[in-house]
C-alpha cells in the first residue's frame, strides 16, 4: 500500500518551504502529494461542509494556491513524486483549459499526474463563478468526456449537450496513456456511478476502515453494473479527521487500499520529517 500526503499551500506558505517539503516527501519515499482546490472562500456561507461536525471548513481558510500551478512548481523540483489534485472541482472550470492544464503538467512532469476530481459542495463558490450548482454532476460527467477526447491521440473533436468542439489540434498530449488516471471522489450513489463509468480510481474521503468496509459493496455493485470490477480500479482512501495509527493503517491495507492519503502538515520541515517518520513506521507494522 502506497502512502500519499494531503497538503494545502496558501498565501502564508513561502515558496522555499514548498520546495523543501516536496523534496522531503520524495526523499522519504512518499508516493504522492494531493493538493486541494478552492478558488475563493467566504467569511460566512450557508453551504455545509460534509466532513466536519460544524459544517464549516476546518481552520476557516482564506486562500489556497491553485493545484495545477503548485503541481507545476513542485514538478520542477522533484523527479518521482506523483502529483495529484485532491480534488479538482471539475464543473466549476472551463473544460478545455482544465484538460490543457492536466496535459501540460503531465508532459512537464514526465507522466506524474493523478487527476483527482469531484463535483464540489460550496454553492456560494459556484454562484460567484456563474455556474449552476444544481447541474454540477451533469457538467462534471460531460466535461470529463470532453477532456478524454482532447487527450486522445490525433485530431480532437467532441459533440456533447454542453460542450461542442470542432476538429482541432490539442497538444501536447499527456505522457500517460490513454490519459492520466481519473480518480473520482465522493461517496454518494452518483459519485460511485461516475467512478464506475468514467474513473480509473475512487478517492474515498473521511473514512475509517469500518466505514470503508461498508462502502466497498456499494462500489462493487456500481462497477458490476458498468461491466467492470475492482481490479479495474485504484482504491485511494483518506482517513481525513479519523485516527491514523498502526491498527487503522493495517485495517485499510487488509481492505485492499492501494494508496492511503494522510493529511499532514507542520510549521517546519524538521517537524514534518519527524511526523512522516512516525507515519511510515506505523505503515510498516
Amino acid at each position: 500500500m502506497h502512502i500519499g500526503l494531503a497538503m494545502g499551500f496558501s498565501q502564508f506558505t513561502p515558496p522555499a518551504f514548498i520546495i523543501e517539503t516536496a523534496q522531503l516527501l520524495e526523499d522519504k519515499g512518499i508516493h504522492a502529494i494531493w493538493l486541494p482546490e478552492h478558488v475563493m472562500f467566504f467569511p460566512s456561507y450557508e453551504s455545509s461542509y460534509p466532513y466536519s461536525d460544524s459544517g464549516r471548513i476546518p481552520g476557516d481558510p482564506e486562500g489556497l494556491l491553485d493545484p495545477f500551478t503548485a503541481m507545476t512548481f513542485i514538478a520542477a523540483h522533484t523527479s518521482s513524486l506523483r502529483l495529484a489534485t485532491g480534488i479538482c472541482l471539475v464543473p466549476q472550470r472551463q473544460p478545455v483549459y482544465t484538460a490543457k492544464m492536466v496535459a501540460d503538467v503531465d508532459y512537464l512532469s514526465n507522466g506524474r499526474v493523478d487527476f483527482g476530481i469531484g463535483v464540489g459542495w460550496l454553492k456560494e463558490e459556484f454562484d460567484n463563478l456563474g455556474v449552476d450548482f444544481s447541474q454540477r454532476g451533469r457538467l462534471c460527467d460531460e466535461y470529463i468526456d470532453a477532456m478524454k477526447a482532447l487527450w486522445a491521440d490525433g485530431i480532437s473533436e467532441f459533440d456533447g449537450d454542453m460542450v461542442k468542439l470542432a476538429s482541432c489540434h490539442f497538444n501536447p498530449k499527456p505522457v500517460q496513456k490513454p490519459h492520466p488516471p481519473v480518480i473520482v471522489g465522493g461517496e454518494a450513489p452518483a459519485a460511485l456511478r461516475r467512478v464506475a463509468e468514467r474513473g480509473q480510481g475512487w478517492y474515498g474521503f473521511d473514512l475509517t476502515p469500518e466505514a470503508l468496509a461498508g462502502m466497498l459493496p456499494k462500489l462493487e455493485q456500481a462497477l458490476s453494473s458498468a461491466g467492470r470490477g475492482m481490479d479495474d480500479l485504484q482504491l485511494v482512501v483518506s482517513p481525513n479527521r479519523h485516527p491514523v495509527n498502526r491498527q487503522t493503517i493495517n485495517g485499510y491495507r487488509e481492505l485492499g487500499v492501494d494508496q492511503l492519503v494522510v493529511p499532514l502538515g507542520a510549521s517546519s520541515v524538521d517537524k514534518l520529517a519527524a511526523r512522516i517518520d512516525v507515519l511510515l513506521e506505523n505503515a510498516q507494522g
